[in-house]
This record gives structure tokens, sequence and C-alpha cells, in this order.
């Protein structure tokens, strides 16, 4: 029997066929689980559609919308009845905001990279969480050092990750009852549409690989792998975590 054979998992933030999210997505069908996509805007639906119809079912939702969401929502109720996973892949922010230093950063575009990178996690648990009792659900979430460590150029998307990871505990807290876990991912850096968005990012894959234990980069099916394992029966007993998946670069002092 597969991982995840009879699971439903609802997927938000597959950007294109590069994108974490989609390498989670092919480890769940690799493993069985029936999948559902979002996209938000004609741009994205035209990347993600081609990728999705062979797998699972594609909805619109734009996460700062909070009747998308629970149209989403209310859909997968009457299509599934419930779901046993959410992954969720979303982070933006103003490209001036990553740019510019932290200190610069207009109260516009902090209110915007905290609604889609952090409290979007918090209202799509909200809905999840209730086709998930009974079903010992999973919800995963992506996150990235600069919540812990200053990575230059990363900005006011790190101080959004910090509150997303904090937000992962205190959803474990509220949620574990219900027996749904909550946990993130912590990636290596990744060449994915949005890392197009980090300046010199290119120094940056070569600074980790140079510096990791591992002396390399990871890829995104070593990251898909590692949600199999969280969103699967074999991380049963996990939920509240943070789990770096980046060749053991986030150890390293010096």
């Amino acid at each position: 029997m597969k991982l995840l054979e009879g699971k439903r998992a609802a997927i938000f933030g597959v950007a294109n066929e590069r994108s974490i999210a989609w390498a989670i997505s092919e480890a769940f069908h690799a493993e069985g689980a029936e999948l559902a996509f979002t996209f938000a805007g004609e741009v994205l639906e035209k990347r993600v559609r081609p990728l999705a119809e062979g797998i699972g079912s594609i909805l619109p939702c734009d996460v700062t919308k909070d009747e998308e969401v629970e149209k989403v929502f209310a859909t997968l109720k009457q299509e599934w009845g419930g779901i046993e996973i959410l992954i969720h892949a979303i982070a933006f922010a103003n490209k001036e905001d990553l740019s510019n230093p932290y200190v610069q950063t207009s109260r516009a575009g902090f209110h915007l990279a905290m609604d889609v990178s952090a409290y979007s996690l918090v209202a799509l648990a909200r809905h999840a969480a209730p086709l998930m009792e009974g079903r010992k659900g999973s919800i995963l979430t992506l996150t990235y050092m600069g919540a812990e460590k200053v990575i230059p150029n990363y900005n006011v998307m790190g101080v959004a990750k910090a509150a997303l990871e904090a937000s992962v505990r205190y959803l474990a807290h509220d949620l574990g009852p219900k027996g749904i876990r909550v946990n993130a991912i912590s990636a290596g850096p990744l060449r994915t549409l949005a890392a197009a968005g980090i300046s010199d990012f290119k120094t940056m894959l070569h600074h980790v690989a140079e510096r990791a234990p591992l002396k390399r980069n990871i890829d995104a099916a070593e990251v898909g792998k590692t949600a199999l394992y969280l969103c699967s029966d074999w991380g049963s007993a996990v939920t509240g975590e943070v789990l770096h998946v980046d060749a053991g670069y986030n150890i390293m002092g010096m």
C-alpha cells in the first residue's frame, strides 16, 4: 500500500514545474494521494493548469480574499467530504521591499507581505480544520532561514517568515486536540520563481554549497520527500516543528 493512498491533499502555491510545491505534489501523487490545486489570477493559471490537469483538480483562490478561501473549502467539502493534507506554499512581498533596506519597508508593503505570507496560513488552517477532524490531518507550510537569521536582500520576507513560523507553533497547539498536526519545512535556497525576486541569488547558492556540511545545494525533490514524511503516518507524532532541509547549512556558525 502506498503511503498516501486514500488521502486527499489541497495544494496552495504551485507556481511552475520548478516550484517546491510542485515537487511536493509529485511526491504525493507517486504515493497515491488525490490532489487539488489552486491558482491566483490568469498568469498563474496558465502555468498551473497544464501541470495540474493530469493529476488533480484546479480551483481559483486569492488568499487575500476571504470569500475565495471560503469557496475553495466549500467546494472541497462538496466534492471530497473532507481532506487529510493542506500544503501552504504561498509568499509574496513587493520587489522594492526586498531590495531596499528593511528599515525602509513601507507600511503597505509590510501589511502585504504579512497578509500573503503569514496570515494566509491562519486563514487556510481555520477553514481546513473542520474538514480534517477525525482524519489525522496534516498542515504543512514552507519557510526559510531568513526567519531566524539576517539574510541580505530577504528583508521584510524574513520578518513575515518569522511570523509564519510562530503561527505554526500556535496552530499546532490549537489544532492538536483535533488530531491535526502543523509543521514547516525550512528549505535551503532553490532556483524557483520566488527566488528570482531576491537580489544576488547566485551568490547565495554558491555560499551555501561552499559552507554547508554536505558541501552542496539541495534539490526540490528532497523537500518533496521530507513533506511526504511529515504528512504521512511516518510523522504521526511530529507537530509544531520547523524541519530544515538545507544540507545542514543552518547548523553552521562560522
